[in-house]
């Protein structure tokens, strides 16, 4: 299976979209209704309020919803990648490595104010890497703040995102100091907008400012999940380790390109322990740059039944979770 995803081939877009379908096959033999949490937005919590009371008795609406997102997310992160050539040759690695990863935890089989912020800070990181070139960018800088604005309406700790648009585009560019006011401009005028609603709509005295609290994570998982985790690990290390000795032969850009995805991994890593909970959903957001780390496992063994053996036992680990963990 790796070997047909190394090749960059247009037809893996269908065969991604059936490889997800078949790792996926659990969301919708076990539709979930989704459960609000205390780190929702506003965007999210009013959007679920209204599904449910429209499509409860139609659980397998999330379920189509579920998979759109993430197959999405999966051609357009790769696509991000192909782009900036971050790996030696195109490929479909990637978007197999995040569709495979996304099937490994239970908590990721329902719908989640995160994974809807994924959409937004995957575009937010492809128009970053495309900030080095932009004679005139100020637009996009806007565009990419006021995008992450709308991500924290959606689930609040993707406002943690602005430190990636901060060391981001210290990152690309020289420093401009009207070009930092301008991307600060875009996140705050989406909070202008909802404050302005809150206001119109004569909530103001009743709205309750979203609290803040920095805790350790509560992890209570099965032994599938603990097993999943320790194989990505490993992974990691190893797409890691293929990394660093290419590094080299990349032109500047792409290893700009890198160091954003390192920082992207970073900022990730940090929101589980704003407004922690015992779930695993908030972790969806590292899987983004886990996919690529993943996919350079996947992509550089010479080896070729070292990156079968890895991808299989993952099949195997999203299975078992998929339609034996509940």
């Amino acid at each position: 299976m790796t070997g047909i995803f190394k090749a960059n081939n247009p037809s893996n877009n269908f065969l991604l979209l059936v490889y997800g379908i078949i790792l996926k096959l659990p969301l919708f033999l076990n539709p979930r209704l989704p459960q609000l949490q205390s780190s929702d937005g506003p965007l999210y919590s009013s959007a679920i309020i209204w599904m449910m009371g429209a499509f409860a008795q139609f659980p397998l609406i999330f379920s189509f919803i579920i998979f759109l997102l993430q197959y999405v997310q999966a051609i357009s992160f790769n696509k991000v990648v192909n782009d900036q050539r971050m790996l030696q040759k195109p490929n479909y690695l990637t978007g197999m490595a995040y569709l495979l990863i996304t099937s490994m935890f239970a908590d990721w089989f329902s719908l989640s104010a995160a994974l809807i912020s994924c959409s937004f800070l995957i575009w937010v990181l492809s128009k970053l890497c495309l900030l080095h070139n932009n004679n005139n960018a100020k637009t996009t800088i806007y565009n990419i703040g006021f995008a992450i604005g709308i991500a924290a309406l959606f689930y609040y700790p993707a406002i943690i995102f602005t430190l990636l648009f901060i060391f981001g585009i210290a990152i690309i560019r020289p420093f401009r100091l009207n070009e930092w006011l301008i991307g600060l401009l875009g996140i705050a005028t989406i909070f202008y907008f909802y404050a302005s609603w809150i206001f119109l709509s004569g909530q103001w005295n009743t709205f309750i400012f979203p609290v803040v609290n920095i805790s350790k994570p509560v992890f209570q998982q099965t032994n599938w999940a603990v097993g999943a985790i320790v194989l990505v690990l490993l992974t990691m290390l190893m797409g890691f380790y293929f990394i660093q000795n290419n590094m080299l032969r990349h032109v500047v850009q792409t290893r700009k390109s890198w160091q954003l995805i390192y920082l992207y991994l970073l900022v990730a890593a940090l929101v589980p322990f704003i407004n922690a909970t015992e779930t695993f959903t908030s972790w969806i957001l590292v899987a983004v740059p886990v996919s690529l780390v993943t996919g350079s496992a996947f992509f550089n063994p010479d080896k070729k039944w070292f990156p079968s053996i890895i991808h299989w036992a993952m099949v195997f680990i999203s299975i078992a979770v998929g339609y034996f963990v509940h």
